[in-house]
């Protein structure tokens, strides 16, 4: 993940705070939401880090292929990541 999870708790505590200055939300429990806002935000930001694990669990398995055809590794990666992002509707 990119971002410190600290870093991204301040993100969801501040785009809570905004959203409700701006009346976009109303709540009393505005610490409960910055928490959800928070666990959604390193949901998302995890999801890149899932599908890289997915990714080179795939190539893993096509290795010996590979090496044989001689296919470019990090061109490979970025096919198979392209591939999982779109079959799991990520923005990465």
């Amino acid at each position: 993940m990119i971002l410190s999870k600290e870093y991204v708790g301040y993100l969801a505590r501040h785009v809570v705070e905004r959203l409700i200055k701006a009346d976009v939300i109303a709540t009393k429990a505005q610490p409960a939401v910055a928490q959800k806002v928070e666990t959604a935000m390193l949901d998302e930001l995890g999801m890149e880090d899932r599908i890289n694990e997915e990714v080179r669990m795939i190539l893993e398995t096509y290795s010996d292929e590979m090496r044989k055809s001689g296919a470019n590794y990090q061109e490979m990666f970025k096919k198979v990541k392209n591939e999982l992002a779109r079959k799991y509707k990520a923005v990465l």
